[in-house]
């Protein structure tokens, strides 16, 4: 295989991975209300777009200024450019623009770092990649040891291959929306000591 088709390859996966985004809006003093209805609205829409996985809405701590975080996942880069390009996505933000004070701060995360990311504490920066590394670990190893041996005994008469495959799709599915988030939350202190 030519060395430009493997990097296109290994590019593309990137693409593929889950990504987080993360807005931060100030709300325009006396407009919070109908702006949490707005948004109330607009997580209904996003939740049932396509390649959209959660959305966290995160209220300010005080009452001034009413900053508000909106913590979003999408499948991949990809969902989230068909997503931003809806017109009902631009009708969204057009209304969500009008409640608040200037642009939205927009950070984007994609790969090991959007699995480390908890909804109350959204300004905290990505913990180290050897934290990130040690608590994917916990959470891999008995996962894929437990999942194999579970589905080895259950689907033995299956070809290797197969299994491997339904092993693997669990494996991951199991990380994504269970067993990462747990461990994130468990881990939290040290994870993101001394980087918010």
């Amino acid at each position: 295989m030519p060395a430009g088709k493997l990097f296109m390859n290994a590019t593309a996966t990137v693409d593929e991975q889950p990504i987080t985004v993360v807005v931060r809006r100030r709300v325009k003093s006396g407009r919070e209300a109908e702006f949490e209805a707005a948004m109330r609205e607009f997580i209904g829409f996003a939740l049932a777009s396509p390649g959209h996985l959660d959305i966290h809405v995160i209220r300010p701590a005080g009452s001034e200024p009413a900053d508000y975080t909106v913590v979003d996942k999408f499948e991949t880069a990809e969902a989230r450019r068909v997503f931003r390009e809806l017109p009902a996505y631009q009708a969204w933000m057009q209304r969500l623009k009008a409640l608040t004070e200037g642009d939205p701060q927009i950070e984007e995360m994609g790969g090991l770092a959007s699995w480390f990311t908890l909804p109350d504490r959204p300004h905290a920066k990505p913990p180290p990649k050897y934290k990130m590394a040690f608590v994917t670990f916990l959470g891999v190893y008995p996962l894929a040891t437990v999942l194999s041996r579970f589905f080895a005994n259950l689907l033995s008469a299956w070809h290797p291959l197969l299994l491997g495959v339904v092993v693997n799709v669990a494996v991951v599915g199991m990380l994504a929306w269970v067993v990462m988030p747990l461990l994130t939350r468990l881990f939290a202190g040290w994870l993101f000591a001394k980087t918010d």
